[in-house]
């Protein structure tokens, strides 16, 4: 069932929704940038690898603080942990060891914090608009496993990490569309 049933459930709906509106706009604003730097490991892609996380981190503390009134958020914590790993770990492979390193460190946090999101997803289902979270979570643990086994390969290049944020971003703009239309069901 897809409903927002208390006060509390709207006010975290609609504070949900307005994040995932949030981070479809930068996961297209970043993907376009990065796309621009054709992947490469100069100051901006290196900057940009690294902000992706960060403002992972950022979209899971407002989620976590919006989220209070369901009890804790303990996924919420996990992927900031991860994604500040994460963070430290592609600043770290893209100016010491290059675009191989960079996208094996990507492909990591896309499984880990895929696995986060599937679960976060599915404790939200009652909520409604949960579906596409969900589906994104499994899709970020398959594209990061291709991360991961495409960091071997000799022409390892970061363009499709643009690919997979377009994607991303879709989901979360697929979500509070479906957010939307739980809250005004009731």
């Amino acid at each position: 069932m897809t409903t927002v049933d208390s006060p509390a459930a709207a006010r975290i709906t609609a504070a949900l929704r307005r994040l995932y509106f949030v981070r479809f706009a930068f996961a297209i604003v970043w993907a376009a940038l990065m796309f621009v730097t054709k992947g490469q490991l100069g100051p901006l892609g290196i900057a940009l690898l690294v902000l992706y996380p960060l403002f992972d981190v950022a979209a899971a503390i407002v989620d976590a603080r919006s989220s209070r009134a369901t009890g804790p958020a303990l996924g919420l914590y996990v992927n900031i942990a991860i994604s500040l790993l994460a963070a430290i770990g592609l600043g770290i492979a893209g100016t010491t060891s290059g675009a191989p390193r960079a996208l094996l460190v990507w492909g990591v946090w896309a499984v880990v914090s895929g696995i986060v999101q599937l679960i976060v997803g599915v404790g939200r289902l009652k909520m409604g608009g949960q579906w596409p979270m969900i589906l994104s979570g499994g899709i970020s643990v398959l594209a990061g496993a291709s991360f991961v086994m495409g960091a071997s390969a000799p022409n390892a290049s970061l363009t499709n990490v643009a690919g997979y944020a377009v994607l991303g971003g879709v989901f979360f703009l697929v979500s509070a569309l479906r957010l939307g239309r739980a809250a005004k069901a009731n």
